[in-house]
């Protein structure tokens, strides 16, 4: 959410950020907050006078009453009680104008940054270096899935019956990879000076409306019923959602936590062959990375936190590559974003393992996360997300790169210790030949 005294003195800059992001429906919300501010400011204006008035002449009730002259004092009784009723008054309309100036405030998006590349949608994000050198190897590499069943190590039959479509059973050595990924994923961040953390896996209403878009909210949480809460989409809900109401000592900043939990995402629309099996699912696991800076260090943190995520997947014998999100495809609350994609050796393409935001001030504004300094003055802080890695997901890249072509898989030595020193996963059977018969 903006500041309202900026979008009052740049009301053409924010006009022209909504159009780089091509929602021009959106462009009469501007004018709209600004008669709206105008209204409330008036209105809280008039509250104050009245409320002076009113207080001069309580005052004067006590000295009339002294002086016995009791008709003038319920005079003035009577009319201080009329003020009282007024406020009362303008006291609801500012409610209404303040409530109705915010729902609108936090529809208008985040200033993009300058270095975001303008485009519609996802089709016209900007690649911006690669890493490690994609391979296609010379045998067929088979569908995600079918290289999880040669290891018996999935069951999306039995999970359908259960649970419905989108959901999966993990079973074996599938399993315990998706566990070690995790356990390496943790380890490896705490290297990295983050502090480790599993937070609640529900949150309420106010914090999701905190920490992401209307729009976001409704095609992605889960509610309760009968509650005020939501099942996270994802631990930079919960992990944000933590600092909600606080006011940080600036020798505290920054705050750099790793967090690990199951996500739960609606996942509407339909989806391609390849986004079928556990690519989009309703239920998976991710360790996740948030920080909490002063605003002049998040564009610094926001290169450490998608780096951190580059050189995890390189550990793993995993290509991937840094995809700049541009104007259209960014979320109403960023200001900028990237997504690291890895290497698929069976589309020959690459696709999405991880996403990199800097959401400035936007969430700490609505969730009211100050930064307490003696030389700025308070101000809201900045707050940064990265997925590190997610589960089941990420093993979609790591079984197609680290296959060979007898149908086993390399164990990296970065994983060796998390799968019990077990240098290859040997398959029942081999998926390969299987899938050729």
């Amino acid at each position: 959410m903006l500041d309202i005294k900026f979008v009052r003195e740049n009301p053409d800059a924010v006009k022209e950020n909504i159009r780089k992001k091509f929602q021009d429906a959106k462009l009469p919300l501007v004018d709209e907050v600004i008669d709206l501010d105008a209204k409330l400011r008036a209105t809280q204006l008039e509250a104050d006078e009245l409320r002076n008035k009113r207080n001069v002449l309580s005052k004067q009730i006590g000295g009339l009453m002294a002086k016995g002259l009791k008709e003038e004092a319920e005079k003035i009784k009577a009319e201080v009680k009329e003020f009282g009723d007024h406020l009362e008054e303008l006291s609801a309309k500012q409610t209404e104008l303040d409530e109705a100036l915010t729902q609108k405030m936090m529809i208008i998006p985040n200033m993009i940054d300058p270095s975001v590349p303008i485009g519609k949608d996802d089709s016209e994000n900007v690649e911006v270096q690669r890493f490690g050198e994609p391979v296609v190897p010379d045998f067929e590499i088979p569908y995600h899935t079918d290289i999880m069943e040669s290891f018996d190590g999935i069951d999306m039959d039995a999970a359908g019956r259960v649970a419905g479509n989108g959901f999966y059973y993990l079973i074996g050595d599938v399993a315990r990879l998706h566990e070690a990924c995790l356990a390496y994923a943790r380890d490896f961040m705490i290297g990295r000076g983050f502090t480790y953390c599993i937070p609640p896996f529900m949150i309420r209403s106010r914090v999701v409306n905190g920490v992401m878009s209307f729009a976001e909210m409704d095609a992605m949480m889960y509610k309760i019923e009968g509650e005020d809460l939501y099942l996270i989409g994802t631990s930079e809900h919960s992990m944000i959602g933590k600092f909600i109401d606080q006011t940080i000592e600036e020798e505290k900043l920054p705050i750099t936590m790793t967090s690990y939990s199951p996500c739960f995402r609606k996942e509407k629309g339909a989806h391609g062959i390849e986004e079928r099996g556990v690519y989009r699912i309703h239920q998976f696991e991710k360790q996740e990375m948030i920080v909490v800076c002063e605003p002049e260090e998040s564009m610094k943190w926001y290169d450490v936190l998608w780096k951190n995520t580059v050189d995890f997947f390189r550990t793993l014998d995993i290509p991937v590559r840094q995809l700049e999100c541009c104007s259209g495809d960014l979320a109403d609350l960023k200001v900028k974003s990237c997504d690291v994609e890895a290497w698929s050796p069976r589309q020959k393409k690459y696709f999405e393992v991880g996403s990199c935001s800097n959401l400035s001030d936007a969430q700490a504004r609505r969730l009211k996360i100050r930064v307490k300094s003696k030389t700025k003055g308070n101000h809201f802080a900045h707050t940064l997300n990265n997925t590190c890695v997610a589960p089941p997901r990420m093993l979609i890249a790591f079984l197609e790169n680290n296959l060979q072509a007898d149908g086993s898989v390399k164990i990296p030595e970065a994983l060796r210790p998390y799968m019990g020193g077990m240098e290859v996963m040997i398959p029942k059977y081999n998926s390969i030949t299987a899938k050729k018969k």
